[in-house]
């Protein structure tokens, strides 16, 4: 009896205890039961008699102009699915199997998407393409007749998305192209297969799961989209659940009810889409290929007119890609009138939209000169945007540490758990949040938790003032732990079972095992999920939007609502400039942790003892100069 009481306090037990504790906490408390409480809003809705009149947001929905919503966001999802997959296919093409000059270069630019997205990434194609953008403006002078406000609804959206979202591909499906077994090209082509057939028939059917779970991602993308349609101006579904979120029931009839009608579609839509890609997954999609696997060598054009288009092809759309990043750049180094008449003045370079402060002069209706002092400001030197910037900095580092902590311990028991049910449970209550739309989460945070009676986390109105910054950090942790767990858990499968049974053979425990053996060698794939989680929440808008909090503002709100009240009242001058700064400041943060992470983070043993080894060869030849030089001046 006293071995099993020994048993049962032991400190592992303990930790289990409160681990399972915590998960369940976490699921019911910020996963399951918001969500349940925004379904059941729906149908707890009071008319205008007093009465509860569960049909009402339905028959609303049917007679209102609410089902729009839906089919533009459907729309948006299927043209984009095309458009996407035509260029996003096309681009890793030219870059990856066709021999084009200068692919290293058409890369980069191809990949810029990566360094910025969201907010800034549009802001950027209406800087371009708004009616009073760059190149707008040089269409209208050159064709008086050119409408300048072509760039606003459907085919804005649909023309910026289809450039934003190719990123997955350059990502994933770069390395299915680079993966295939250049063995079985070379065979086909020995048979006398023309390079088309043998790109549709022996490449792009090892490209088919890969190709089909870009098209999944990229119709989620375009159904959820939030961004693009709000500065854009398009009606879809994200942004009328945020107008409706902080509408009352004095403006229009049951606001919140309508918001979470749309959202749960949302959440049908996404539930329906991963469960057809999980039914594909599982048929399994397999290639013969020969034992000794070759690297896939380039292709050649032989046909010349074939080999100039794809040239002319691939050239236009880097100019497409570039344009955008190299003018904000540029212009980033621009002065206030410059950027405001989208004119480049090369006499007059300025770091004022980063650093320092100028007086801005300007004549009242009577003819007299005013000046108001500091109110041109850069990024670094204005409160607000350093606030936001400190914000967005300290909740997403928060979040994305929470995510990887929670996934590393869950990863952990699950493997420990692999052949019962427990594991298995634990590991589907993580990749829960997948199901359901990022803004059905965040909005049943905000109506859920904007009360005093939620006795789970200390009867606290998480929505109300300061708290509401914890609010955001449990949205983005909530969000990314899916993704987290993706990573980590294929991480783990490269831990050796020898080394935890050798550790064990010594007397380790298990928390002694998992903190010496095991979680050195995951250490590079957590803090590269770390850093990824980081860069996608500094720079996000969505979320923050649907809690539209004075107290939880983030980064790229600041910067969006500034730019929309540039000038009024004579504040927020440079808004434009500090945008500029701004978009540079995030493609420098964003490119930086790509960097660490698939450019360190991504070498292999081998070639970081190399690099190690070729830089202590370069430090001892420099020590051998000076020991030279010094031996000479003492020899005079």
């Amino acid at each position: 009896m006293n071995q099993t009481k020994k048993k049962r306090l032991r400190p592992e037990t303990l930790a289990k205890i409160v681990g399972g504790a915590f998960f369940a906490y976490l699921f019911f408390g910020f996963m399951l039961l918001p969500c349940l409480n925004t379904l059941t809003s729906i149908f707890t809705t009071v008319n205008g008699a007093g009465e509860v009149d569960p049909w009402a947001v339905i028959r609303f929905f049917f007679a209102g102009n609410m089902s729009k919503y839906v089919w533009n966001s459907l729309k948006l999802a299927v043209l984009l699915v095309i458009t996407v997959n035509l260029v996003g296919v096309s681009i890793v093409l030219l870059t990856e199997y066709f021999d084009i000059k200068g692919a290293g270069i058409l890369r980069m630019g191809y990949m810029t998407t990566m360094i910025y997205s969201g907010v800034a990434l549009v802001t950027g194609y209406l800087f371009l393409y708004d009616g009073d953008g760059i190149i707008t403006t040089l269409l209208v002078n050159a064709f008086p007749d050119f409408n300048a406000d072509w760039f606003s609804g459907f085919n804005a959206v649909l023309f910026t998305m289809t450039f934003a979202c190719t990123s997955n591909h350059m990502l994933f499906l770069r390395n299915a192209i680079r993966g295939i077994d250049y063995n079985t090209v070379e065979a086909a082509r020995n048979m006398g297969a023309k390079p088309f057939t043998v790109l549709m028939k022996v490449v792009f059917p090892t490209l088919l799961p890969t190709l089909f779970s870009l098209t999944v991602m990229t119709f989620i993308t375009g159904l959820c989209a939030m961004s693009a349609p709000t500065l854009l101006g398009y009606d879809s579904i994200n942004p009328e659940i945020v107008r409706l979120a902080g509408s009352s029931v004095a403006d229009e009839a049951f606001p919140q009810a309508r918001a979470a009608l749309l959202s749960i579609i949302l959440a049908m839509f996404t539930i329906v889409l991963l469960t057809i890609l999980s039914a594909y997954e599982r048929k399994g999609h397999y290639l013969s290929v020969s034992k000794t696997k070759a690297k896939l060598v380039k292709q050649k054009l032989t046909n010349p007119v074939a080999n100039i288009l794809a040239h002319i092809y691939a050239y236009i759309l880097f100019i497409i890609y570039m344009t955008p990043v190299v003018m904000i750049i540029v212009f980033s180094f621009q002065t206030y009138g410059a950027i405001r008449m989208k004119k480049l003045d090369f006499s007059k370079w300025t770091l004022i939209n980063f650093f320092g402060t100028q007086d801005y002069e300007y004549m009242t209706n009577r003819g007299t000169i005013k000046i108001r002092e500091g109110s041109i400001s850069g990024v670094f030197s204005n409160d607000v945007t350093m606030g936001g910037i400190k914000t967005s900095f300290i909740l997403s580092m928060l979040a994305a540490l929470l995510a990887c902590i929670i996934v590393v311990v869950a990863c952990n028991y699950i493997f420990k758990n692999r052949n019962n049910k427990k594991g298995l449970v634990l590991e589907y209550s993580l990749l829960f949040p997948w199901l359901l739309p990022t803004i059905l989460i965040c909005y049943s945070y905000r109506t859920y938790f904007n009360s005093d009676a939620i006795w789970y986390v200390g009867n606290q109105n998480l929505y109300y003032a300061e708290n509401v910054r914890f609010l955001i950090v449990m949205a983005y942790t909530v969000v990314k732990l899916p993704f987290s767990l993706r990573m980590i858990k294929a991480a783990f499968y490269a831990i050796d079972e020898e080394l935890e049974d050798a550790a064990k053979s010594l007397g380790a425990s298990g928390l002694w095992t998992f903190i010496k053996v095991k979680l050195p060698i995951i250490m590079p794939s957590v803090l590269a999920v770390f850093a990824l989680n980081f860069n996608a929440l500094f720079t996000e808008y969505d979320m923050s939007a649907t809690f539209a909090s004075t107290y939880g503002t983030s980064y790229a709100m600041i910067i969006q609502s500034m730019c929309a009240e540039e000038g009024m009242y004579g504040y927020n001058i440079n808004a434009s400039g500090r945008r500029c700064a701004s978009t540079v400041f995030i493609m420098l943060v964003s490119g930086l942790i790509l960097y660490l992470v698939y450019g360190v983070g991504g070498r292999d043993l081998g070639e970081r003892l190399a690099i190690k080894e070729k830089r202590q060869k370069k430090i001892q030849n420099i020590k051998a100069k000076f020991q030279k030089s010094g031996a000479k001046s003492v020899a005079q």
